[in-house]
């Protein structure tokens, strides 16, 4: 009885560390038509790792049973799905993606009426007073958010104030928040983020929603132009720059 006992335990104590192990598993993505897909990102949002598809849609990623991956490529509708014991156990796994239906609305363009005179048409010309600043291999600029007026004030508000935003934002999700670090450093996830602008990865990973993140980044003193049309990685940085400012701030 006490020999059965002991391999049940042992069998189960066998089960969970295999379970907790990560393992390299493979997959397929295909469209509806079962032909795989090429460059289709996969990133693993609670390793904070990427991978990429090859040229028949298969692709390679370290995970842990339970972990969940998140699949995207233009065109087509993103999902998330759970990695299972079967899958770490026996290998390969197909993933079918569908298309996305995208409404072209009509679009007004109204030309600047021109007088022909400097002094007057200059007066014309919209004003961007946000502070930015070049990154290497970016095309765009990024903004100087915590060098704006009142940023650290706000910021250190939010550390004496529980019913700040700042502070319930990072004091619940400080977890996922530590983790933009190795969101930053990952190349897949790098590369993916720059090419993105609609905040879709960012919400699944922090948990919190587009509406969220906004108002966490205005917070921090971003202007609206910026959050409106910084790409993904750049809200990456400026939301873990923030970040980094407030564990700084606190422990002072």
């Amino acid at each position: 009885m006490k020999n059965l006992l002991l391999t049940i335990i042992l069998f189960i104590f066998c089960s969970i560390s295999f379970a907790q192990k990560k393992q390299l598993i493979t997959g397929k993505v295909v469209n509806t038509a079962g032909i795989g897909l090429e460059n289709v990102h996969v990133i693993n949002l609670n390793l904070v790792i990427g991978s990429i598809t090859d040229k028949k849609g298969t692709f390679n990623i370290k995970a842990v049973v339970n972990d969940t991956l998140h699949l995207s490529f233009l065109g087509y509708k993103s999902i998330k799905i759970k990695v299972t014991n079967d899958w770490v156990k026996f290998g390969n796994s197909n993933i079918e993606l569908t298309e996305s239906a995208y409404a072209l609305e009509e679009i007004l363009i109204k030309p600047h009426t021109l007088t022909g005179y400097l002094d007057i048409d200059t007066k014309y010309i919209p004003i961007n007073n946000s502070q930015q600043y070049s990154i290497s291999g970016l095309q765009k600029a990024y903004e100087v958010g915590k060098k704006g007026p009142g940023s650290i004030s706000k910021v250190l508000n939010s550390i004496f104030n529980p019913a700040d935003l700042l502070y319930n934002t990072f004091s619940k999700k400080s977890k996922q928040m530590r983790k933009l670090r190795q969101m930053k450093k990952d190349n897949e996830i790098r590369k993916l983020l720059s090419q993105k602008f609609d905040r879709e990865l960012l919400t699944s990973f922090l948990q919190i929603d587009k509406s969220e993140l906004e108002d966490v980044l205005s917070h921090c003193s971003y202007s609206k132009s910026f959050i409106q049309t910084a790409n993904d990685l750049q809200i990456l940085d400026a939301i873990s720059g923030c970040f980094e400012e407030y564990k700084v701030l606190r422990r002072k």
